[in-house]
């Protein structure tokens, strides 16, 4: 108990009984080699659960998931599936613990749902918690088939990706969030494409984490600042995907229970 981070032990102290399950079962996950960050969360078999895009461009040696308690754990082995958005790791050692995949089917609109995870700039350990309620649903087409997606009006926002969303009245996981609804218009996205297209005007050169020099034109900074500040905006409208996309991704890959 001594080793239990202060913040942690508030926040569990706080959470009650449900909260404190849920928070035991949240990792921050890390790439990085490509400077990415979002939230995932441990499952009843052992496995962690986190968006595709927040471990894209990683092998699963450079993964690396942070516990509540400071922890780091390292990944094995990943599945992935880029259309559904998800991604399963492998724990080198085995966790105990984990949350229980709900059935979403009886889900009623206007009901508050919950996410623990790590937004934006905030790095933890301990996860905070944002709340909102289930305000509709909509599809979202891989091939033929159309998969469901939650919509909530609450703050979702980056570095949340990969963390589960619950009833609000319990710790049981009805999707994982995804994204969030950010409106931009269409002439204001092609003018930042059009600045970190160009490559003519003054030139600047720096060295990345790997040692590689890139070079850079001021217009592209401008593009990578605008696109970095509107990741930072609060929004009150996110998207999960649903358990059940998840439960038959585990099915598919023979993973599940």
């Amino acid at each position: 108990m001594n080793q239990i981070p202060a913040s942690t032990q508030w926040t569990l102290d706080a959470a009650g009984d449900t909260g404190r399950s849920s928070v035991n079962s949240v990792y921050m996950i890390v790439c990085p080699h490509t400077g990415s960050k979002g939230s995932g969360f441990l499952i009843e078999n052992g496995f962690i659960i986190t968006n595709e895009h927040v471990v894209r461009g990683c092998t699963a040696n450079q993964i690396v998931t942070v516990s509540t308690y400071g922890n780091q754990i390292q990944i094995a082995q990943t599945w992935i599936d880029t259309n559904l958005d998800l991604a399963i790791l492998r724990p080198q050692t085995r966790l105990n613990g984990g949350l229980h995949l709900s059935n979403t089917s009886n889900l009623q609109v206007g009901e508050s749902v919950t996410t623990w995870g790590y937004p934006l700039g905030y790095n933890g350990p301990a996860p905070l918690l944002s709340v909102g309620y289930l305000a509709g649903f909509s599809s979202h087409q891989v091939g033929t088939i159309q998969k469901k997606h939650l919509i909530v009006n609450g703050a979702f926002n980056s570095g949340n990706s990969g963390g589960a969303l619950f009833r609000a009245s319990d710790n049981n996981v009805i999707g994982i969030v995804v994204s969030k609804h950010a409106p931009i218009s269409q002439f204001h996205q092609q003018a930042i494409d059009v600045l970190s297209q160009n490559s003519s005007g003054v030139c600047f050169a720096a060295t990345d984490r790997n040692g590689n020099t890139q070079t850079f034109v001021e217009s592209q900074i401008v593009a990578d600042l605008l696109v970095h500040l509107r990741s930072l905006t609060q929004v009150m409208i996110g998207e999960a995907i649903a358990v059940e996309e998840l439960q038959s991704m585990l099915v598919e890959n023979g993973l599940a229970n």
